[in-house]
């Protein structure tokens, strides 16, 4: 017999109850209000059934299972039944009493003010991704003039221990221009072709226990997403790029997870689609600094000493490319980067 929520009618917060298995049992008023739908249309089903299947939704139950703690998420797409998105702040609470279960109460917010506020912060990281590359265009050509300067002086330096400075900067340039071609590259238009997701994942999962031995890479893929239309050699950047700062991140001896999932009914740069793919890459490490993580995808913002803070920004652009976007939810010992890449054809929202 599902819980009675009469005590909690008198709140204005919308409050629904799960089971262990996380599906839904019963609802407050508010939330029957909220949602549309009568608390005995709700009880037995699946929460993405009515929630919509939101990875930051299914990171916040799992959180709140694993670590047996409220977990809250904010500003997250919830698609309900009606074919309604509703933007909410969610916090999903494990049931103390008797250990099973789980509290989500939805506090809804200002579509239009959610996606003002996503369209102001994306046209902020793409200014400074502008202005970056404008100022990699001025830099480039000087920077080979310098090159080629160096290696005349250091043909006719009359004292050969003095050729270790020209090295200095011959290599230094070379530096610099491989930053610069790094900036540059990701402007380039994709070239889509049918790819295999897993095939790039093994791929990236090869390369980063080659550079980093004593690295744990698990995988957790669904057998049964069809292939994705993308630029592979891009595609492959873009998630090497956010697996590799994964490794970095736990000094290159903790534990990198790679998963794969379908998600259904989503939207993505304004756009809703029938079918995405989901791809997961989590690490143990300490997590991303609060103050950092507004800045993160920024180019030249790094959260590790000596890092180009490059490779977020790169990665951002390319799954842009492909019509998708990148998600992340950090704390000490659990990052979460989520990419969500369409699968079907969509129309606007």
């Amino acid at each position: 017999m599902p819980p009675d929520l009469t005590a909690l009618d008198w709140l204005s917060t919308a409050v629904v109850l799960a089971g262990p298995d996380r599906r839904l049992l019963t609802a407050n008023a508010a939330a029957e209000h909220l949602f549309g739908l009568a608390r005995e249309r709700l009880a037995g089903r699946p929460w993405e059934e009515i929630f919509g299947d939101s990875p930051t939704l299914r990171t916040a139950f799992d959180e709140a299972e694993r670590n047996r703690w409220f977990y809250a998420c904010h500003g997250i797409g919830l698609h309900l039944p009606s074919g309604q998105t509703l933007a909410a702040d969610v916090t999903v609470s494990p049931i103390q009493d008797d250990g099973e279960g789980f509290t989500l109460e939805f506090r809804p917010i200002d579509q239009r003010l959610k996606t003002t506020q996503e369209e102001e912060r994306l046209r902020l990281q793409q200014a400074a991704r502008e202005l970056v590359r404008a100022l990699a265009h001025e830099i480039k050509n000087p920077l080979g003039g310098i090159r080629g300067a160096a290696q005349l002086l250091q043909m006719e330096l009359p004292d050969p221990a003095l050729a270790e400075y020209t090295e200095v900067i011959i290599l230094e340039t070379d530096r610099l221009q491989r930053l610069l071609a790094g900036l540059l590259a990701a402007h380039q238009a994709p070239h889509p072709a049918p790819v295999n997701v897993h095939e790039i994942l093994e791929h990236v999962r090869r390369l980063l226990l080659a550079e980093f031995p004593a690295l744990r890479v698990e995988r957790d893929y669904d057998a049964s997403l069809p292939e994705l239309t993308a630029d592979r050699e891009r595609l492959l950047q873009a998630i090497l790029n956010i697996a590799r700062n994964a490794a970095q991140a736990t000094g290159g001896k903790g534990k990198v997870e790679l998963r794969t999932r379908a998600a259904r009914q989503v939207t993505l740069a304004k756009r809703r689609y029938r079918l995405a793919l989901h791809v997961e890459i989590a690490d143990d490490g300490p997590g991303i600094p609060e103050a950092l993580r507004e800045r993160i995808f920024y180019p030249l913002v790094s959260g590790r000493e000596g890092g180009a803070g490059l490779g977020l920004a790169i990665a951002q652009d390319i799954v842009a490319q492909h019509h998708g976007v990148i998600e992340f939810d950090s704390r000490p010992g659990r990052t979460r980067f989520h990419l969500l890449l369409p699968l079907a054809s969509g129309s606007p929202t």
